[in-house]
């Protein structure tokens, strides 16, 4: 049993708790997912099960979008509403103030990772620092915001689509905002409409009831070569995918037996074999158009990870 599930996660769990059910419900020896959502949060979220954990770490660095709700006129020690009150304020800006705060935080900008994470200094989560009352200084770091489209304006709330760089905490953003406003702000409310390739209208509910959510979930399961679009797809044999899996590296004469699209050196490409199953990734080291140039035995692309065979 190897694929990606994409879940629904639901507010109240973490996302370590939602891995824990779904390898229950399948009874699968292992799981991950591919990005943390917090506990307030819900949507999209991606689960690698069995042989597929081995790709979270090339889907873990996707973009994301959200939907979020900004609560102006309160701050927090962890940003949202969940956490402990630090200010308040009755100042009330107008909706113009309110879009262009909102709006000067988009492109490539500072941030400054929030007390209350999981972002690691030397080597302990953030949070366990604040938890004892420490606040080490953190650098600030570049993400980007792609997007930023204000939905509704209702004081004190707001809500806004955001589309963003992997690492970007939307809380802060919403802290950002308010402390721009002059009022202060904290997050309210947060929903994940997609990270990379997996969107919203893929996602399973997690239901309370074992039985009844085992034949959803594998009904929804994506299988591993479908979780990677980016990569482009060469299809070999089974001989073939049994030298791969036991280390062979990918030579010339083996790439110039298939059509390949145009690849530029970095360019990462699948092996399947006929029935679909993914066999391996590997990362073009030279463009496709120079391996006809190749001796057969040239190693033309670098192995990065090998997928056993598990299933029939």
């Amino acid at each position: 049993m190897d694929g990606v599930v994409v879940m629904d996660k639901p507010a109240g769990l973490t996302s370590h708790d939602v891995v824990s059910r779904v390898k229950k419900i399948l009874g699968a020896p292992k799981a991950g997912h591919t990005g943390t959502l917090d506990p307030l949060a819900t949507g999209v979220l991606p689960v690698c099960v069995g042989e597929a954990t081995k790709l979270a770490p090339f889907l873990a660095g996707d973009d994301k979008t959200y939907r979020a709700t900004m609560m102006l006129g309160l701050e927090t020690d962890t940003q949202d509403t969940q956490g402990r009150e630090t200010g308040r304020s009755d100042l009330v800006p107008s909706e113009e103030d309110i879009r262009l705060a909102l709006g000067r935080l988009t492109g490539k900008i500072q941030q400054v990772p929030p007390a209350f994470s999981a972002l690691k200094h030397k080597g302990r989560p953030l949070y366990q620092y604040a938890r004892a009352g420490e606040f080490p200084q953190v650098a600030a770091r570049e993400v980007e915001i792609f997007s930023l489209d204000v939905k509704s304006i209702g004081y004190p709330y707001v809500t806004f689509e955001i589309a963003c760089s992997k690492g970007t905490y939307i809380r802060t953003v919403c802290a950002d905002a308010g402390r721009a406003l002059g009022c202060g702000a904290c997050l309210s409310g947060l929903r994940r409409l997609r990270s990379g390739f997996f969107t919203e209208d893929m996602a399973v509910p997690l239901e309370e009831d074992a039985a009844a959510a085992r034949p959803a979930l594998l009904a929804k399961m994506l299988p591993m070569a479908q979780a990677l679009p980016f990569a482009a797809a060469v299809e070999v044999s089974e001989p073939t995918a049994v030298r791969l899996r036991a280390g062979f590296q990918p030579e010339a004469g083996m790439l110039r037996e298939n059509v390949l699209p145009f690849l530029a050196a970095g360019d990462m490409i699948k092996f399947i074999t006929p029935d679909g199953s993914l066999v391996a990734l590997a990362e073009m080291q030279m463009p496709s158009k120079d391996i006809a140039k190749q001796e057969g035995k040239t190693r033309v692309a670098r192995m990065v990870r090998v997928f056993n065979r598990t299933g029939p």
